[in-house]
């Protein structure tokens, strides 16, 4: 079995589970889980976990991610999306200088409603289950953080705009929201994703690419490791009487971890005494308590 994660590019017409389910005849392996849906005409980065990494899923997940988005003004559908049925249309009548305005007042944290035709549960039902009988639910606003906008190309009524964002931000529905706060609508025409924390576009394969890996015997050269993904959580390692507790995932006292002095909160890689990789700890008190463990049985 695979250990790792893999940069895959998704291409159009792909959705996120057609990935997965592809890997998995490729690779010859069921336990494989992807980190972030991508909607089915949007391509890009999608990291996808093997093996023990699905228990990355969750960090990978909150990652920050930058989009590379076409916004259409002028236009609103049903699904925020040039996929939908048009709703809509208007004359655009806003200049440059107002579009970046607009752009700019969604920088920072705001309420995005989330879209009707989105895999989002509400009363256990998928929203674009709902939306395909034809039924529209009220939907909670949810807090999302945009770092940046940065608008690159304008030819009104399209524009070209570079999106650094957090978890759970709808890029269709920031399209939407920026129409609306103009007066004219818009919609989304084409989204790539570029990267997803450390996982940039450059470095990703298709999935074509990774079946000619897999027939030449190299896919394990296009494996990130668990390790080099968590890389960004300081390395502590223990003294050998701590090696026992770790293996079975106990908690253990910073007395037992070398330079074991991290604030309160703090998530670390823990090594044993020999160097061998246990999992991700943290920080409460004046003890270490497992997070998640990777440390295979037979490893140490």
């Amino acid at each position: 079995m695979f250990n790792g994660i893999l940069n895959v590019r998704k291409e159009k017409g792909f959705t996120s589970h057609d990935v997965v389910a592809k890997l998995r005849g490729i690779l010859h392996q069921k336990k494989i889980g992807h980190t972030g849906t991508l909607d089915p005409a949007a391509e890009g980065v999608l990291p996808v976990c093997l093996g023990s990494a699905t228990k990355l899923v969750e960090f990978l997940t909150d990652r920050t991610k930058i989009y590379r988005a076409v916004l259409l003004l002028g236009v609103e559908t049903d699904s925020q999306d040039m996929t939908g049925t048009v709703l809509r249309t208007q004359e655009v009548c806003c200049s440059e200088e107002e579009l970046r305005a607009a752009a700019q007042s969604f920088v920072g944290g705001y309420e995005q409603i989330p879209p009707m035709y989105s895999a989002k549960k509400q009363g256990g039902k998928k929203l674009v289950d709902l939306a395909r009988q034809g039924i529209t639910v009220e939907r909670p606003a949810q807090r999302v953080e945009i770092s940046d906008i940065r608008l690159e190309e304008i030819a009104l009524p399209h524009a070209v705009m570079t999106v650094n964002c957090g978890k759970g931000t709808y890029i269709r529905t920031l399209c939407h929201d920026i129409g609306e706060k103009l007066g004219c609508g818009g919609a989304m025409e084409a989204l790539l994703r570029t990267r997803v924390g450390s996982f940039r576009l450059e470095d990703a394969y298709t999935l074509s690419e990774l079946e000619v890996a897999m027939q030449a015997g190299e896919i394990e050269d296009k494996l990130v490791s668990v390790e080099d993904c968590l890389a960004l959580y300081p390395a502590r390692k223990a003294l050998p009487e701590a090696d026992a507790k770790l293996k079975n995932g106990n908690t253990v006292a910073e007395t037992v971890i070398e330079n074991g002095v991290d604030e309160n909160g703090t998530l670390v890689r823990l090594y044993l005494s020999d160097g061998s990789f246990v999992g991700l700890f943290q920080k409460k008190g004046r003890q270490y308590w497992a997070e998640k463990m990777f440390l295979e049985r037979g490893d140490a």
